[in-house]
């Protein structure tokens, strides 16, 4: 299995900037993609940005131009840049890989989530 664990949420002002990275680990042969999802209370998980193994990124249409989504292949981590916070970026951001496993398979696997907080 791949296990993942975020970081680098917390509290902000409205224009300010977070980074969030998550790292995986486990049985892990090959990471094919990584990606942020946010939710809202109520509301199902929506995807922010996402990364595959070969650099190709997709984001959402609200945080085009804000958010940049990186990883580090080697480290099996993925980080995204928050600029330009607004409140309406609020929210539990859950860190989410698509991976190849070392004895065959492959497992979708899903972080802890980390609570983002953007103030007026």
């Amino acid at each position: 299995q791949v296990q993942l664990v975020e970081s680098g949420g917390g509290l902000v002002q409205a224009g300010g900037s977070l980074r969030l990275t998550c790292v995986a680990s486990g049985s892990i042969f090959r990471v094919k993609s990584m990606g942020w999802y946010r939710q809202y209370p109520g509301k199902q998980r929506e995807l922010v940005a996402s990364i595959v193994a070969d650099g190709s990124t997709n984001y959402a249409e609200s945080v085009k131009g804000r958010f940049t989504i990186s990883s580090d292949d080697s480290e099996n981590s993925v980080y995204l840049q928050m600029n330009s916070l607004k409140p309406e970026d609020s929210g539990v951001y859950y860190c989410n890989a698509d991976s190849d496993l070392d004895y065959g398979g492959n497992y979708v696997s899903w972080g802890q989530g980390t609570q983002v907080t953007v103030s007026s």
